[in-house]
């Protein structure tokens, strides 16, 4: 057998192709899918099956592509109801790949058509593609299926027993390979690490500690954080089928388009680093960077029915702005700026600046702060004072920011300049990025807030 987990960092997403004799599967494909080709390729191998555990909500499925390319048969769990052809699986139904068993088993609790997906070559259990069901050291949220009739409750009831009755059954050795890893906001506790064992979970996942159904829906259903804007819109396109990528389309605008664009509402989307985009940007941009959780930002803060208009540092940058954005589902991009803001600034148009300083500097300032980390790490230790509004809260929030002297905050300045560029945007002024974030504040030996 050959087996391979391609994972993609930007959306803590993992992936899967399974091999064996000259056929193999697919499983939770990311939407650009030219790697499953190439690694079939490679191997000599006919993309039979493309799987899918779930509809998933955090991005949207290469799957129809996928299928169209290759001939190969969707298949999804019956209670998914997508709308194209497929193979709708049930409890213990099997595919066959090669001398591989694939074995659906039906784990509701993330979401009502959570399958996972048994590994068993030659009569034995292996591995275990687990989807959003379980994590390493979590489990899938219970929070996302409201729009279909079920309450986080209900779900959460159902997740208890899919793990005690059916993943748990499983033996210890046996290899757990989820959709996700840490920073995936599909769970909460996330670890790092992208595979295990039952064994270990069942020893170290907090979610599987021996206790009453009541105490495990109470566990899973207190504290849970908004799930991000775009989550019940990729589900959606996920159970309707994806265009094709290459049919996402953006064209080079040149600077005087650009500015037609912008006067006509479109939001300019900068995706530099916190540090070009403080130097130099157009006005009212919004500063999501590529080198951070850039598309699921995006798909959080910026509305789909917007035009986009990106700028960045190459044309090779701009191209991959699109391509992240549309894995989210957000293919509303008019365009990028060709020759970026240099170009723009030849053109005669004027550009704005962010301010950054630094911990020491804010220090000694008399600003409001606001802080835009999350509440667990605002609950860690906080500048004194600080106000915590997280980001992805922030949109619907901003009219509680006064326009008065603030410096905005997070760990390390990524989130804080997206924040502060938003502010900017709905017309703050005295506005500044510290620079560092709070890892700074804290690194200097600053008195900290808990």
């Amino acid at each position: 057998m050959f087996f391979h987990q391609f994972y993609l960092p930007c959306l803590a997403h993992a992936s899967y192709l399974i091999g064996d004799g000259d056929e193999c599967a697919i499983v939770d494909p990311q939407r650009d899918v030219g790697q499953y080709f190439d690694a079939a390729r490679e191997r000599g191998l006919t993309i039979r099956y493309v799987i899918e555990t779930h509809l998933h909500a955090d991005f949207v499925s290469g799957h129809r592509e996928l299928a169209a390319r290759s001939g190969a048969e969707i298949v999804f769990g019956a209670a998914a109801r997508a709308e194209f052809p497929h193979r709708a699986v049930r409890d213990g139904e099997a595919l066959r790949v090669g001398a591989i068993e694939l074995r659906a088993i039906e784990t509701p609790g993330h979401t009502p058509e959570s399958v996972c997906w048994l590994v068993v070559e030659n009569g034995q259990a292996t591995k275990v593609l687990t989807g959003d069901t379980l994590f390493i050291g979590d489990v899938g949220r219970p929070d996302l299926a409201g729009s279909r009739g079920y309450t986080p409750e209900m779900m959460a009831s159902m997740m208890y027993d899919s793990l005690h009755d059916k993943l748990l059954a499983l033996a210890d050795d046996v290899e757990v390979w989820p959709a996700h890893g840490a920073g995936s906001a599909c769970g909460r506790n996330i670890s790092s690490a992208t595979r295990s064992t039952i064994g270990i979970q069942r020893r170290t996942n907090y979610a599987l500690r021996p206790m009453p159904r009541e105490d495990f829906v109470r566990l899973m259903t207190t504290d849970l954080s908004d799930a991000p804007s775009y989550f019940s819109r990729a589900a959606e396109i996920n159970r309707l089928g994806a265009r094709a990528l290459d049919d996402v389309d953006a064209p080079a605008l040149s600077p005087g388009a650009a500015r037609d664009l912008v006067e006509e509402g479109a939001v300019v989307l900068d995706v530099r680093n916190p540090d070009a985009f403080a130097a130099g940007h157009l006005a009212g941009a919004v500063n999501i960077g590529l080198d951070g959780s850039y598309a699921s930002w995006c798909g959080t803060l910026l509305s789909p029915k917007e035009r986009i208009v990106i700028v960045a540092g190459s044309v090779d940058q701009s191209r991959e702005a699109v391509v992240r954005l549309a894995r989210v589902g957000m293919e509303n991009v008019a365009g990028y700026l060709d020759g970026g803001l240099l170009a723009w600034v030849e053109a005669g148009y004027e550009s704005a600046v962010l301010p950054q300083i630094t911990t020491g500097e804010l220090s000694e300032m008399a600003v409001d702060v606001l802080d835009v980390r999350r509440p667990m790490e605002f609950a860690a230790g906080h500048v004194p004072g600080a106000h915590n509004v997280p980001l992805g809260e922030l949109p619907r929030r901003i009219e509680e920011i006064a326009n008065r002297p603030l410096a905005v905050i997070c760990a390390g300045g990524y989130r804080s300049s997206a924040a502060a560029s938003l502010l900017a945007r709905h017309g703050l002024t005295d506005l500044r990025n510290v620079a560092g974030g709070t890892e700074a504040w804290i690194r200097d030996g600053l008195a900290v807030e808990r």
